[in-house]
């Protein structure tokens, strides 16, 4: 298992914490990251690079085609750490988190992800790892996307 990224297309989105909103961004994507137990910065580096190139806006004059990337439209980032998604709620009734990275280290790989986004020159707001949050996001289409890179063997 390698890091996992839901992707939603937004028209806005922001992280409340404790009540206090710590993070908002306007038409752009919000991402939530998932850290895998053995991702490095193989994975990180090509997941920076597909969230910023895949191609998830329309034309103006065309809502069906998408030819843009958030690079294009000059769009913000909202990152969400999520550890939830290596979630495994195939045995019993509760989840496993074991395919997750210990905090450590995902905490680690999520802030290279969110300094190698910056370098875009885009806006890039984030949670707070590990903390208790409230998401909202206004999702644009609706788009939603599973992003994972499997490893090669």
């Amino acid at each position: 298992m390698l890091m996992r990224i839901i992707i939603q297309r937004v028209t806005e989105s922001q992280v409340t914490v404790n009540g206090e909103v710590i993070g908002k961004i306007g038409k752009g994507l919000n991402l939530l990251v998932g850290i895998a137990v053995n991702d490095t910065l193989n994975e990180i580096n090509w997941m920076v690079r597909k969230c910023l190139e895949l191609r998830l806006f329309a034309e103006e004059d065309n809502e069906e085609k998408w030819t843009k990337s958030v690079q294009d439209i000059q769009g913000e980032l909202l990152v969400i750490s999520q550890f939830t998604l290596y979630g495994d709620c195939r045995k019993g009734r509760r989840p496993s988190f074991s395919n997750s990275a210990a905090p450590d280290e995902a905490e680690k790989l999520y802030n290279l992800f969110v300094d190698e986004l910056k370098k875009s020159g885009l806006k890039v707001e984030t949670g707070i790892f590990g903390a208790m949050m409230d998401v909202s996001i206004n999702n644009d289409g609706p788009v939603t996307l599973l992003l994972q890179k499997e490893a090669i063997n």
